[in-house]
């Protein structure tokens, strides 16, 4: 979208490949809720920015889908080999430092609202204020995942025109900011 160019710009100036869609054309789907639910990361229940307590699955969707676009971000990590896990988690912690490094691009961009999403659990605080039952510590710094908003990111890459999959020994981490000019 030439519109945000300069935004865009500035996001793969971050280390990343940026794309922009219409949050209209973006696919969410309430089932990604069930993955969660799975609890396959250790998170169900135990951050305040994962389902549960990120709130019900279709007031998350329609909270997204009151913003008209949205500006997505995807880092990729090298890894040894499909089963390295640590290269992964390396890989996870390199797109918090990019999401958080966003931050103030995207504060910046004088948007009237705006809703940041990352990937995986929200990783502002070291140990999340659920595990020692406190309140949210930094709500205004506190951060979702795509799939806890019932995003489709495989979807949401391709309308983008990037890869969801980058090849073999590779993972592809995603975030989006949605906005409202």
């Amino acid at each position: 979208m030439q519109e945000f160019a300069e935004l865009l710009a500035r996001v793969e100036a971050a280390g990343c490949h940026a794309g922009a869609a219409k949050v209209a054309d973006i696919q969410f789907e309430p089932a990604f809720r069930q993955a969660c639910e799975s609890n396959a990361c250790g998170n169900y229940g135990k951050c305040w920015m994962c389902p549960p307590d990120a709130g019900p699955i279709d007031e998350l969707i329609a909270r997204a889908k009151g913003f008209e676009y949205a500006l997505v971000y995807q880092t990729i990590g090298q890894l040894e080999d499909s089963y390295d896990f640590e290269g992964m988690m390396e890989a996870a912690a390199v797109h918090s430092r990019v999401s958080e490094a966003l931050r103030p691009v995207f504060a910046s961009a004088g948007f009237s609202a705006a809703l940041h999403l990352g990937a995986g659990g929200c990783h502002v605080c070291s140990v999340c204020a659920k595990k020692t039952n406190e309140p949210c510590r930094h709500p205004d710094l506190a951060m979702a995942s795509l799939e806890t908003y019932g995003v489709n990111v495989s979807q949401l890459a391709k309308l983008c025109g990037m890869k969801y999959i980058n090849g073999a020994n590779t993972v592809t981490y995603f975030g989006a900011l949605f906005f409202n000019p």
